[in-house]
């Protein structure tokens, strides 16, 4: 009977430097998000509750469509985080100018703090992730980068 392989740590082996790409990329998606959904929980706030705000705050006003597309989730997602996000009253819907059914979503004075709460905590996880970069030149490269896969993957052409 042979002996169970050890499965390597996150760093080591194809999970390190000799890893794929895009399994690398999908590990620190993994790791982020887990990380943010710990720093979120005191606040009762998710990890893709937390894009919505950022997104709605950025962007405003924004249909749940377009939430979707922003935030790479279905819109059956946007939905559910719309309405709880609406119970906490941190954003408002009401009907576009025009296109009556189209609903815009907008951030609350109350969605706006929490923003800021959340922001602040998510601050301590980006400041974690930089660390990693020695300058500010290469957490421009990274950025640049993460970018550039983004758009030549072509994150825009399909939806989620």
């Amino acid at each position: 009977m042979s002996k169970p392989r050890r499965i390597p740590a996150a760093g080591e082996g194809k999970r390190g430097s000799e890893g794929y790409l895009a399994y690398l990329l999908r590990q620190a998606n993994a790791a982020t998000r887990r990380a943010l959904d710990r720093a979120l929980a005191d606040l009762d706030v998710t990890s893709p509750q937390f894009m919505v705000l950022v997104m709605v705050g950025a962007y405003q006003p924004l249909s749940s469509a377009d939430l979707a597309r922003l935030t790479f989730l279905t819109p059956q997602t946007i939905n559910v985080i719309i309405r709880n996000l609406e119970e906490r009253r941190a954003i408002v819907r009401w009907p576009h100018a025009v296109h009556g059914r189209i609903l815009n979503v907008e951030l609350t004075p109350v969605g706006a703090q929490l923003l800021g709460q959340c922001r602040r905590k998510a601050d301590q996880i980006e400041a974690e992730l930089a660390a990693g970069l020695r300058t500010v030149a290469e957490r421009e490269v990274v950025r640049r980068w993460l970018a550039y896969v983004a758009m030549s993957l072509g994150v825009d052409d399909g939806g989620v």
